[in-house]
């Protein structure tokens, strides 16, 4: 067969007959180059691997694999299962090393064999293994956050319904299709649970449960060539019948000490090599396909060419119990390796990003909180410690995930992307996906090109405004899962007590905020349930009289649509009202994510997307400028940021008027959505230093600004923006609510001695700027740099009754 033919595989897997017509190629090497192409088709430059904890919670096994010391017999074990005590240990320790997974390794169904194993489940209270097995995950779940992966060979659909719960993902090796060798003299002779049909079974039922499974195949025990390929087709009808399977393991077996098999010959790395590119072939670009590395003696970049695009688990804490004499390459090597190869090293969870984006079909509802506070937005591993609004520093993950290191190799999409954006062009919802997604090369390439981007755009000046923000009322009529601003019937038990600003005070605050050097009052608040039009007037009104210079940056597209509706007019007109009461522009939230898909999660009763741009969109042709923002790492994912930014450009290239774009990473603490464990814990911080980079790309070059939010991001995260594209650090504040009672620990105030600070030390040049980005006057400078000290503001507390602002 020549090599011509296999090319087709680019856009078909092979049949049968093609799939065994690859045994004509001995040399994995005639196939590496095809591997590795469906593998970038599938992964990108992304390799990936799951930094876990191994519990091996009882080696008694009813089999008796003749390769295996994994399984022992009671007389050379101190106990049959370890304890609850014993594996939280491990797992404690494992948390405290980063990992995300613990894996149980355990024998198959010991109580069947050992009166031992019996006597020690029902002194736990249990009658089987699988029993215990569910207890002791559920508290390493529940207790240490680590997400149980399990291992316990044959199933049942009772035994899966009883799992499901207390793990996201399972797996159960199938090793070998070949009947023959469970024969006598066979390596599964006398192991009725490495029976092929038995283990298929088991494989089909994990499909019918919509169990997200791990399988594989073992190489060099007596298997021929054909017969791997028999158990990849097996697989691979399974798959593509339940959808479930999500990844194939190819590991060759080790000849260990004290077997039947210690002398038996060893399966060459070439020949790993080829049963991994031929997986590849036959499976096709989309599935995983995985090669543990610490059973791997030669270049690891081989395994990369050969067409896979997981390691698998890896662990800091514990051997691996199963091959103990192989040891786990340590993760900085690892990371070398995988860049060696041109790809990227990530971290994932034991669940593939797929499956928890499906999450309600394939994971128990049980498990959603857990799963979701692990990840980021594209279902990978969430790095370290950071989230937006938190006090604690970042960790060393977290500084390792946004290090920029030099000489890193950037990916080719990812060069052309950046290469579109910079010229003008209008990037596609994949090609801005795909910068979302950047890692390590790329990462940087993405931040370091927006910076320069940035420069070429608006020079190395950093703006700030002085502003006072006035939240006038946290009562609302909505129910955004996001918000633990406003208060309400369904917001009880969030923090603080519901609060009016009433006119008098709004007023002295304005007039305060004047006498500190502010240009403008930012008012906003939550949808009160007596708020007409004629209040949103009033409150323009009120900061007018009081300063007639002050600018009035109000009233989100929401409470303008409110306001108009209550009023019986039209948007355009309630907009032109209240600019003749002193509105001078319009803050652009209650955006959200523009995409009514996360909206209906998110937001249902608040305006649609199209709501959303007609109200901004009518703004600009009355002449009243916006903001634009998103509030984003929540529940949606890199797809709904790229439309977010894409329908933000096209409304600019229709009306203009945005004057800037604030992403606004989601604070967790507090918000009923993270609460209920619906949510992630807002964006990881390379994503959220990401944001601002691919917001400098993909809105040029109709977007001059980017502002970045002190307040969720904290000082020092908002500086490092501002070397990816940002040039804006927003306002000073003075008091700040919404971000506080999400549970921020950034934003009462951050001084404009402060601000210049932050920017000098990056060599920039401060600027004290208006709302409308023109140079604030010397004697507004001077104001704010010597204010007067905050009086305590006054606020009535409206709880059990409702109060009218106009």
């Amino acid at each position: 067969m020549s090599a011509a033919p296999v090319q087709r595989y680019l856009d078909r897997r092979p049949d049968t007959d093609e799939s065994y017509a690859l045994l004509d190629f001995p040399d994995w090497r005639a196939l590496a180059p095809l591997a590795a192409t469906l593998r970038d088709t599938g992964w990108g430059r992304h390799v990936s691997y799951s930094r876990k904890v191994f519990v091996p919670l009882t080696q008694l096994c009813r089999d008796v694999c003749h390769y295996c010391t994994f399984a022992q017999t009671p007389r050379r074990l101190e106990k049959a299962f370890l304890t609850v005590e014993d594996v939280l240990d491990i797992a404690r320790r494992g948390a405290a090393a980063g990992c995300k997974e613990v894996l149980f390794t355990l024998g198959d169904k010991p109580e069947a064999r050992y009166a031992q194993a019996r006597e020690a489940l029902a002194h736990s209270g249990h009658s089987s293994t699988l029993s215990y097995l569910k207890e002791v995950a559920a508290k390493v779940l529940e207790q240490t956050g680590l997400l149980p992966h399990l291992n316990p060979g044959l199933m049942s659909q009772t035994d899966f319904a009883l799992l499901r719960p207390v793990a996201p993902s399972m797996g159960i090796m199938l090793e070998t299709a070949s009947e023959r060798l469970s024969e006598p003299g066979g390596p599964h002779f006398g192991s009725p649970d490495k029976i092929p049909a038995r283990r298929l079974e088991t494989i089909r039922i994990a499909g019918e449960m919509r169990v997200p499974l791990t399988t594989g195949i073992l190489i060099g025990i007596g298997e021929t060539r054909r017969e791997r390929i028999d158990a990849l087709l097996a697989l691979r009808d399974l798959a593509d019948r339940f959808d479930h399977i999500q990844e194939i393991i190819v590991q060759n077996f080790r000849a260990k000490p004290g077997t039947k098999m210690h002398a038996a010959p060893e399966p060459s790395m070439d020949e790993l090599c080829w049963t991994v590119a031929v997986a590849r072939l036959i499976l096709g670009s989309e599935m995983s396909i995985q090669a543990p590395p610490n059973l791997y003696s030669g270049d690891l970049t081989d395994l990369i060419r050969a067409g896979i695009n997981d390691w698998g688990g890896v662990s800091p804490v514990t051997p691996d119990h199963v091959n103990p004499e192989a040891p786990w390459p340590h993760l900085e090597r690892l990371a070398a390796e995988t860049e060696r190869a041109g790809h990227v090293l990530v971290e994932r969870l034991t669940v593939y990003p797929r499956f928890i984006e499906a999450r309600r079909a394939w994971i128990d509802p049980a498990l959603h909180r857990h799963v979701l506070r692990l990840s980021d937005s594209a279902g990978l591993a969430r790095p370290g410690e950071w989230a937006p609004g938190v006090a604690q520093p970042a960790s060393e993950d977290d500084e390792r995930d946004v290090r920029r290191s030099a000489g890193a190799t950037v990916s080719e999409r990812i060069a052309r992307a950046v290469d579109r954006a910079l010229s003008g062009e209008q990037l596609d919802e994949s090609g801005i996906v795909a910068l979302f997604s950047a890692r390590g090369g790329d990462f940087a390439h993405v931040c370091e090109a927006a910076d320069r981007l940035r420069k070429s755009v608006v020079g190395d000046i950093v703006s700030y405004v002085v502003t006072r923000n006035i939240n006038y009322t946290n009562i609302c009529l909505h129910r955004c899962g996001f918000c633990a601003f406003s208060k309400g019937k369904a917001h009880e038990a969030l923090r603080g007590l519901p609060y009016l600003v009433e006119l008098p005070e709004i007023a002295r605050r304005v007039r305060e905020a004047w006498a500190r050097g502010a240009t403008e009052v930012c008012m906003q608040g939550g949808i009160h349930p007596s708020f007409t039009g004629e209040t949103y007037l009033a409150i323009c009104r009120a900061a007018k009289e009081a300063v007639p210079q002050i600018h009035v940056h109000a009233f989100s597209p929401l409470e303008v649509t409110h306001g108009a509706r209550t009023l019986g007019l039209s948007v355009r007109a309630f907009l032109q009202e209240l600019q003749a009461a002193g509105l001078s522009s319009l803050p652009g939230t209650a955006a959200e994510i523009l995409d009514d898909e996360i909206r209906r999660e998110i937001c249902p009763d608040k305006v649609s997307t199209q709501e959303w741009l007609d109200v901004v969109g009518a703004a600009h042709e009355l002449g009243l400028a916006t903001t634009s923002t998103i509030m984003f790492g929540h529940l949606e994912g890199y797809e709904h940021w790229a439309r977010h930014l894409l329908r933000l450009r096209a409304q600019q290239l229709r009306t203009g008027g945005f004057t800037e774009f604030v992403p606004l990473p989601f604070v967790h603490m507090e918000a009923p959505l993270y609460l209920k464990g619906l949510a992630r814990k807002g964006p990881a911080l390379r994503e959220a230093i990401l944001m601002h980079a691919v917001a400098r790309l993909a809105l040029h070059p109709h977007f001059r600004n980017i502002q970045a939010s002190w307040v969720k991001l904290g000082p020092r995260w908002a500086q490092e923006t501002l070397r990816a594209g940002a040039n804006d650090l927003g306002g000073t504040l003075m008091n700040e609510s919404i971000s506080r009672a999400a549970g921020a620990a950034h934003g009462q105030e951050l001084s404009p001695p402060r601000m210049e600070e932050l920017i000098r030390a990056l060599g920039r040049t401060p600027l004290q700027r208006t709302t409308l980005y023109k140079r604030a006057s010397a004697e507004r400078h001077a104001r704010a740099w010597n204010p007067p000290a905050l009086a305590e503001p006054v606020a009535a507390k409206v709880s059990g009754r409702v109060a009218n602002l106009a």
